[in-house]
């Protein structure tokens, strides 16, 4: 990392302090860097390099604006439903079906007339500061084709705040997120069989869950995607900063978090108050392609400022003891799609790669000039990749179409 870039994340800090009230304390100061690094570690929200701004803040706010306004992304809506997971918290799911008649063909309608196996469905799992939102390409080309559901996190989205957090400040645990799919699954899908698909932190609940319910893997899931994520030694990714000011950020990280979810209040305004500043470093996690559609940008920024900074400090403490490693093999006899951006900052392509060396049947896809949410990066080709895994699972017919999926280029028109 440029000195350049070093200071601006220190700029950015001291801009947060100041919108905060605790300008003039240095080590706060600090503090509040160590913090933005802090959320990149677990998904994509702050990090180093701000791009310099070349229009005045007046007309940036207006983009942004009119960008909310314009863009279609995150617009689709299916049937609403509600899990509770095992400490009462309520988790929001929804539900795009397929049309019975359009799922069931004339051969298993002969077969079994109308008790006809339940299809298979798909679940997708959000990452971190995002929401279910985020699979807006996946879930459109998608539509029709196959059932699909769709699942807010605890404490993301539409789904309530952790009750065990709220109630007894309980940390947040990837175990416990494996236990919320579990119970989405329970609630969404009781019968048929499943494909698991996760983004990120979706991708460690997913171990989660395959670790705590090996059985439900082995009777009902018969594929799996994993994008983006990984297995465990998260607390080795340097975000692309020296590794000697990674390490110290890291000593100081969770008490600095722990302050700022205390204050959450005051770090809102904060934020608000530097918004251009953290659009450019959310920006800089997110992707890494040049030509990255202006409206998909806005909505990836959109989708991490809704994620609030006491939820951040609830969650961090779980990615650095994430180990979910042993829990792969699980996976081991099924189709699996292991898909990560070559550039991804926050979750290395190595990562992906450690995976795949562990799952030795699965198909590794790296994809050149893509960051961490290469699923809005790319999406052409996640979702290429994703149909032939669900072909391959019998998920869907080969040869049915799967598209619209859209582009994320400056011409993009959203699926």
């Amino acid at each position: 990392m440029s000195e350049s870039s070093a200071e601006g994340v220190v700029n950015a800090a001291a801009a947060v302090a100041s919108a905060t009230g605790v300008a003039g304390n240095w080590r706060k100061v600090t503090g509040i860097a160590g913090a933005a690094i802090g959320v990149i570690a677990a998904g994509a929200a702050a990090g180093v390099a701000i791009e310099r701004m070349t229009v005045g803040r007046g007309m940036r706010q207006k983009a942004r604006l009119a960008l909310d306004s314009a863009g279609p992304y995150g617009a689709l809506r299916g049937t609403p439903g509600r899990a509770t997971a095992d400490d009462g918290t309520e988790l929001y799911y929804e539900v795009d079906e397929v049309e019975a008649e359009a799922g069931v063909s004339p051969r298993r309608r002969r077969l079994f007339g109308r008790k006809a196996p339940a299809p298979v469905t798909v679940v997708f799992s959000h990452g971190y500061c995002l929401n279910q939102d985020s699979w807006h390409f996946q879930r459109s080309a998608l539509r029709g084709v196959v059932r699909t559901v769709h699942w807010d996190q605890r404490s993301h989205g539409r789904s309530e705040r952790g009750a065990a957090q709220v109630q007894d400040g309980a940390p947040v645990t990837i175990d416990q997120l494996g236990r919320d799919l579990k119970a989405v699954i329970d609630a969404a899908v009781p019968e048929g069989p499943i494909v698991l698909v996760g983004h990120s932190m979706g991708g460690m609940t997913m171990m989660a869950l395959a670790a705590q319910f090996p059985e439900l893997i082995r009777e009902r899931v018969v594929a799996v995607a994993l994008v983006g994520t990984s297995s465990g030694k998260l607390g080795e990714v340097n975000f692309g900063l020296p590794v000697a000011g990674v390490n110290a950020v890291r000593r100081v990280l969770p008490g600095v978090l722990r302050a700022l979810g205390q204050q959450a209040e005051l770090v809102e305004k904060g934020r608000r108050a530097v918004a251009d500043l953290f659009a450019g470093i959310i920006k800089r996690y997110s992707f890494a392609s040049r030509d990255i559609d202006p409206a998909v940008a806005r909505f990836a920024e959109r989708m991490i400022e809704g994620t609030p900074i006491d939820v951040v400090a609830e969650f961090y403490p779980a990615f650095t003891d994430h180990d979910k490693t042993e829990a792969l093999a699980h996976f081991a006899d099924l189709p699996v799609l292991v898909l990560a951006g070559l550039k991804d900052l926050v979750t290395p392509s190595e990562h992906s790669e450690a995976i795949a060396d562990l799952l030795p049947d699965a198909e590794l896809v790296l994809v050149p000039d893509a960051g961490h949410l290469v699923m809005l990066e790319h999406p052409e080709v996640v979702t290429d990749r994703l149909a032939d895994l669900l072909t391959r699972a019998g998920a869907v017919p080969a040869g049915a179409t799967v598209g619209g999926y859209g582009s994320t280029s400056g011409t993009a028109q959203p699926g």
